[in-house]
């Protein structure tokens, strides 16, 4: 491992440099979106990663029980209690019986929740899918897959 700094020498080097810093631009914008949607909503980051699984594991039908909250977002079972009795005092998530597993949970956002998070961050969301079919079927699959590379390097355990 090295700690001098990638100097881009050959055209191709140049090119993932400018991806490279394209990236740290877009994370940079995601931050400062998330940042408006938690004043907009008045959570914190926490509460706010925490809708996002939820609302990216429904739209891929999947269930979320408290563990999975837990190890998405790094924190403790008992810390998973806390932000689940928050958002759910506050009206954005209820625990519903697992419909197939008796002694499970699930965590599901309320509709008023759901319908708050796509009045906040629909404008948003439709801009950034403006982009995108601007692009052909074949571009997309290969932006597709360098994303979830990224993301698996990035975070392993995704």
């Amino acid at each position: 491992m090295t700690s001098q700094r990638w100097v881009p020498q050959t055209e191709h080097e140049h090119a993932v440099m400018r991806v490279l810093t394209s990236i740290r631009a877009l994370s940079d914008a995601m931050d400062r979106m998330h940042s408006g949607m938690k004043g907009d909503m008045e959570m914190n980051s926490t509460d706010l990663a925490a809708l996002r699984l939820l609302i990216m594991r429904e739209q891929r039908g999947q269930a979320v029980g408290p563990r999975d909250i837990a190890e998405h977002l790094r924190i403790s079972t008992a810390s998973t209690t806390k932000l689940l009795d928050r958002l759910a005092a506050s009206g954005h998530v209820e625990r519903l019986a697992h419909p197939s597993d008796r002694r499970a949970r699930v965590v599901v956002l309320t509709e008023e929740s759901r319908l708050a998070f796509f009045r906040i961050f629909g404008e948003r969301l439709r801009a950034m899918r403006g982009v995108a079919v601007g692009y052909d079927q074949g571009e997309l699959a290969v932006i597709e897959r360098f994303l979830n590379d990224l993301s698996g390097v990035i975070d392993p355990s995704d």
